[in-house]
């Protein structure tokens, strides 16, 4: 099943839960939204699907990604650059780590078991077993001549 799929099974069951009614809209919200491949803040998500659906407003755009929040298909982020930015919640990989330049802004997802495991490790010897966590490390260009997001930035 493909991750849209699964977003939209997940999204019409908590519809269906809450009552209420699908919309076009929202079918076109998600559609877009699931085909990002970055970090996306209201604004651009918005600009993205006027691109399908003209005269989607922003306000429209806010409420349904609440209510995505809300059903379990979108992760709120907030990355210090004073924008909500979210992501699709994918299946079998609900769990990853960032790298987010101060520089570009780019935001590099990773995983790595070595960390996850000495965080692990960590918990335990404090007595504690996570339940839940949030990694970001922040840096900067190494070269920010070369940087090909600073260059498209600028």
């Amino acid at each position: 099943m493909s991750d849209l799929a699964v977003l939209q099974e997940r999204l019409e069951g908590y519809i269906q839960e809450k009552g209420l009614k699908s919309t076009r809209q929202r079918d076109v919200i998600l559609r877009v939204f699931a085909g990002s491949t970055d970090h996306v803040s209201i604004q651009e998500l918005l600009e993205r699907v006027q691109g399908d659906m003209a005269g989607v407003g922003y306000a429209t755009v806010y409420r349904t990604m609440k209510l995505f929040v809300e059903a379990g298909i979108a992760h709120e982020r907030h990355f210090d650059d004073g924008q909500t930015r979210y992501e699709p919640v994918a299946q079998g990989h609900d769990h990853h780590d960032h790298l987010i330049c101060r520089d570009c802004g780019h935001i590099f997802e990773f995983d790595d078991p070595v960390i996850e495991d000495r965080q692990s490790a960590m918990a335990a010897a404090h007595g504690l077993a996570i339940v839940a966590h949030r990694h970001d490390i922040w840096g900067s260009c190494l070269n920010r001549a070369t940087c090909p997001r600073m260059r498209r930035e600028a």
